[in-house]
């Protein structure tokens, strides 16, 4: 069974840091498309950061400079670093695998708050 699992969330004060991991299971991560999104209250579904299989990143305007997506092959895993939080990053962050179909985790939450 193919899952993919988010960890890393947390509650965290404004201009700190987060390193968020999604871990692939009953699959290679390295065969997937991964992307980060996000979800805060009222607001629908973004996409945060991807990465290509070949390592190529892609990351919305509002995260470019702050965030980095990562991903360790020999770990199953893409992480994404998150530096300079914001509250409106506050959110609940998901991964996706993405090939022939698509995998989402269930989620991790993240609050920036002081």
């Amino acid at each position: 069974q193919v899952q993919f699992v988010e960890s890393g969330g947390g509650l965290v004060q404004p201009g700190g840091s987060l390193r968020l991991s999604c871990t692939a299971s009953g699959t290679f991560i390295s065969a997937y498309v991964v992307g980060w999104y996000r979800q805060a209250p009222g607001k629908q579904r973004e996409l945060v950061a991807n990465i290509t299989r070949g390592g190529t990143t892609n990351y919305a305007d509002s995260v470019k400079g702050r965030f980095t997506i990562s991903r360790d092959n020999a770990k199953n895993t893409v992480y994404l670093q998150m530096n300079s939080l914001k509250p409106e990053d506050t959110a609940v962050y998901y991964c996706k695998g993405g090939r022939m179909f698509d995998y989402w985790g269930q989620g991790t939450q993240v609050t920036v708050s002081s």
